[in-house]
């Protein structure tokens, strides 16, 4: 069983029936989008939960320690793939939706976040339930392990809608990586929200109402 990471909890309102479970960027932690919770005006109550990512070399940063989700080998992001990472930060994040189902909250309505790294575990992790979740936001990201994403990916999974959104000027995660990974995933007959912005490796203030916008929707649903 896997331990839960050490979150933190906000909730938006008394007795949210919503989960939205954000994960931060490489070398960040989950403080890193907590204000986020004060900026999105929702029409229910919401249990926002932002983990911190382990503690880890990372191989890109010349072996220095911090907060990641995996290595990262390489500049070019898809080139030796840390996937026994990846897989670790699944299952840290299963356990964490595993925790909110306990809690009552239907699998339907929770909703996985993330920026950079964080989007990429979110992506991976909904695309594999086998119960579909109520959606996903993968901001300034990509797909990782896109070639095991046909054979193991959910076919109830489908369902679940996915928010992306890129600066066109990334230079982090490139821009064209997120494209790619938007055209994978429309291929595979993911409902995917695209939405682009004139800023980098980022978040900016328009991308922020287009997620309030997605997610009022969603939330109501």
């Amino acid at each position: 069983m896997t331990a839960l990471l050490p979150h933190i909890t906000l909730e938006s309102g008394k007795q949210p029936q919503h989960s939205i479970i954000w994960l931060h960027g490489l070398g960040a932690d989950g403080q890193d989008f907590v204000p986020v919770a004060d900026e999105l005006n929702l029409p229910v109550a919401v249990r926002y939960i932002f983990p911190h990512a382990p503690q880890r070399p990372v191989t890109i940063n010349g072996g220095f320690v911090m907060r990641a989700w995996y290595d990262i080998a390489k500049p070019d992001i898809g080139v030796q793939q840390d996937e026994a990472g990846i897989r670790a930060s699944q299952a840290s994040i299963e356990a964490l939706i595993a925790q909110e189902v306990a809690r009552g909250i239907a699998p339907s309505n929770i909703f996985l976040a993330g920026f950079s790294q964080g989007g990429a575990i979110v992506l991976h992790t909904a695309l594999r339930q086998t119960t579909p979740l109520g959606g996903v936001l993968a901001l300034s990201t990509y797909l990782p392990l896109a070639e095991t994403v046909p054979h193991e990916a959910q076919a109830s999974a489908r369902t679940t809608p996915i928010f992306m959104a890129h600066g066109r000027s990334d230079t982090v995660v490139p821009y064209a990586s997120g494209a790619t990974s938007r055209d994978a995933l429309l291929k595979l007959g993911y409902t995917v929200q695209w939405h682009e912005y004139a800023m980098p490796h980022s978040v900016c203030e328009a991308e922020l109402r287009d997620i309030e916008t997605w997610l009022t929707d969603a939330l109501r649903k």
